[in-house]
């Protein structure tokens, strides 16, 4: 199987290879030992289908590349018209893809293909609407590490197609240093000097605190490049932008959801992590029609 990319976001990040993996993953957990039963007992092996998915209601589309991806694994007769890419906003009722090619292949890559557009675009329709209440404004919204074990690579892409940012990957991206490393370490600058003296140069150094004296020793240190500015009120986040003098990058935390997103953006802080965005986003409703 070779991963179709001509319908990926072109400024958003994924490998062919996550694509491939995550199909072959799905597709082996639906079909299981002996494949699809009830098409292969219910339809002739000769049978065509011409097949639309549908986007049923409106938002951003993400997740097309894996739904060809599925269909095209289990027949390569499978012929894919697309109407959309991913990071495109659709409207209720619009087809994204015509399929066309064995009926047997289609009925049983059907589930696959739009449970991932379904929870992809789900991601970057909520990402979607999130950015349009920062408008005006420099803060990125960007996603967590509180991802779907096994999809976090999809989920910060879809994040991607919906206009956010992506925080890290792993924990192996960046040094993120919490409350609890900060308790065992001894300290906000013993952590700090700790990290510094281990790290490459390339290696940016992220310290949470959670009130403006932590915020005002961080600075004191001159040894972090972030500062996430863990649950507080948007009073506190305008003293902590005041406090910084651009000295770091300041990144908002906790709290972050659709209604207060734009009052954090008006404080001046550079960021805002929202796990919503990947751990609540609701399933976008779309569905594979057959017509002939």
């Amino acid at each position: 199987m070779t991963a179709p990319t001509s319908l990926l976001h072109p400024d958003a990040f994924l490998s062919p290879f996550a694509i491939e993996e995550a199909v072959r993953r799905a597709l082996d957990e639906d079909l299981g030992r002996a494949g699809d039963v009830t098409s292969i007992a219910t339809i002739p092996a000769e049978a065509q289908a011409h097949a639309v998915l549908v986007a049923r209601q409106a938002g951003t589309i993400a997740g097309l590349p894996l739904a060809v991806a599925a269909f095209q694994a289990l027949s390569t007769d499978i012929i894919i018209h697309p109407h959309a890419h991913d990071g495109a906003a659709v409207a209720r009722g619009v087809p994204v893809l015509t399929i066309s090619g064995p009926a047997r292949a289609v009925l049983a890559g059907e589930r696959t293909a739009l449970n991932f557009v379904g929870r992809l675009s789900g991601i970057a329709t909520l990402t979607a609407d999130y950015v349009r209440h920062t408008a005006g404004s420099k803060l990125r919204i960007c996603c967590t590490r509180k991802t779907t074990p096994g999809l976090r690579a999809l989920e910060k892409y879809a994040v991607r197609c919906g206009g956010g940012f992506n925080h890290r990957f792993g924990l192996d991206d960046a040094i993120l240093i919490k409350d609890n490393h900060i308790a065992v370490a001894g300290g906000v600058r013993p952590v700090l000097e700790r990290a510094r003296e281990r790290i490459g140069h390339l290696v940016k150094v992220e310290i949470e605190v959670d009130t403006l004296d932590q915020l005002k020793e961080v600075l004191a240190t001159g040894l972090a490049d972030v500062v996430l500015l863990d649950n507080m009120d948007i009073a506190t986040l305008k003293e902590a932008v005041r406090l910084a003098e651009g000295r770091v990058v300041l990144e908002a935390s906790g709290g972050v959801t659709q209604d207060t997103i734009a009052a954090i953006a008006a404080t001046g802080v550079d960021y805002a992590s929202a796990g919503a965005l990947t751990h609540s986003a609701p399933n976008f409703d779309v569905a594979l029609d057959i017509d002939a």
